[in-house]
């Protein structure tokens, strides 16, 4: 495995202090003590050599799919803890990606067959969404977005035949077709902005397709916000549904209903945050967290990868069992 390179060792300090700066404008940290779990770490992974999951997709095995931001790769990691590297990213010469300057693999959706999909931002021609085959191998670039953003949460909505992107420097949802195509831009406002835009920060990161509309989490507002699709699936205007969210990345829902499990990557914790935008701590560093960056659900189990981006070590994937009622 290749060691992480100088230039990506300060893309992720600027990350890191990206991210800090959106967690002390947006305000103190939500309240009360996480609630009891039996969390654990089922894999750790080497921060030396870029592997900082970024983002997560379930296997119907309940095996996880990790996206690797700097080491451009996608892993799957057995619940036994076991990692596989599935796929890797085409390497970038003299990638430019805005604010953190290196090439970077952050979104991951999977769809019914198994196929992968993977945002790649590199400030280049490469920067867009890919495909990846349910047996890994080479990745294929099935649409271009812009060079001067940063695509970071990525959603597929299998009915509709659409994926949608996050673009954090743009605050963009980008909608590109299941199959392949032209990008159109979906859905773009303040909301969805950094709030120190030009001089950097990240704006639109997570995203999910859920209820007849598209979440979307701003990192640097703090805020978790609902964009109801329309019946000619244009989109609706956007609603604020939690605010106070520091440092929020990507989030998983917990059921059908609107309640939402947030990875809050600056203060090292994951959040459930209520349809009434209220929220309660139930996971945090002392159950493994290394500042988290998303969250996923399969029925009680949370699987919750931790980046490092601050501690700079133990990046890693707990799994958990809380104990709430889905909603």
């Amino acid at each position: 495995m290749p060691r992480l390179p100088r230039l990506a060792g300060a893309a992720v300090a600027a990350v890191t202090v990206s991210v800090l700066a959106s967690a002390t404008a947006s305000g103190g940290e939500p309240g009360g003590e996480p609630e009891r779990s039996d969390a654990r770490v089922v894999a750790r992974f080497d921060f030396a050599a870029g592997q900082t999951p970024e983002n997560i997709a379930l296997e119907r095995d309940g095996s996880a799919d990790l996206a690797f931001a700097f080491s451009r790769q996608v892993a799957n990691v057995t619940p036994r803890g076991r990692t596989r590297i599935l796929a890797t990213l085409p390497e970038v010469r003299n990638p430019n990606t805005p604010i953190v300057h290196s090439a970077v693999v952050l979104g991951i959706a999977r769809a019914h067959d198994g196929t992968l999909y993977v945002t790649y931002a590199t400030g280049t021609r490469k920067t867009g969404i890919w495909r990846i085959t349910r047996d890994g191998g080479t990745p294929e670039q099935i649409a271009k977005l812009p060079a001067d953003g940063l695509p970071n949460g990525l959603a597929l909505d299998e009915h509709r035949g659409v994926l949608y992107a996050a673009d954090s420097v743009l605050g963009t949802v980008w909608r590109v077709p299941q199959a392949g195509g032209t990008a159109t831009k979906w859905a773009k406002a303040p909301a969805l902005a950094p709030s120190r835009a030009p001089s950097g920060g990240f704006g639109a990161n997570g995203i999910k397709v859920h209820g007849h509309a598209v979440w979307v989490s701003n990192s640097d507002r703090g805020t978790l916000l609902r964009i109801p699709v329309r019946p000619d699936d244009s989109a609706d205007t956007i609603e604020t549904r939690a605010t106070g969210l520091d440092g929020i990345d990507d989030f998983a829902f917990t059921g059908r209903g609107h309640t939402v499990l947030a990875a809050l990557t600056a203060s090292g914790q994951v959040a459930l945050v209520r349809p009434d935008g209220t929220r309660t701590i139930v996971l945090a560093r002392k159950d493994g967290l290394a500042d988290p960056t998303s969250v996923a659900v399969r029925d009680r189990s949370v699987y919750v990868p931790s980046a490092a981006y601050f501690t700079m070590r133990d990046p890693n994937l707990v799994v958990a069992r809380l104990p709430w009622r889905a909603g």
